[in-house]
């Protein structure tokens, strides 16, 4: 088999995500002096898992990050959703509401 044959899109071998748009939320409250962000997203490893990658920090600085592996996409997407809803609860909103 040769290594320079066409491929097709679906021949690459990545896994594709059903949910890959990630999610920016901010909690802004001048009153205490609040500026915060909070980024959450999926991303496929090499070994067929998926993994929810979080951010989070202060607002202008680079923040500090976290990253959960599951085995399969419904597992992580599962976990993003629940993620969400708890920043949402604590006052968080997506960025440009």
């Amino acid at each position: 088999m040769s290594l320079d044959r066409l491929t097709t899109p679906n021949d690459t071998g990545a896994m594709e995500l059903t949910a890959t748009t990630p999610m920016h939320l901010v909690h802004v409250d001048p009153d205490v002096n609040m500026a915060r962000f909070y980024g959450i997203e999926l991303q496929p490893t090499l070994f067929g898992e998926v993994s929810v990658l979080r951010i989070w920090g202060r607002i202008g600085t680079n923040g500090q990050a976290m990253m959960v592996t599951y085995d399969d996409e419904a597992q992580a997407a599962d976990a993003l959703q629940k993620l969400d809803r708890q920043k949402r609860r604590r006052g968080y909103v997506p960025v440009g509401e």
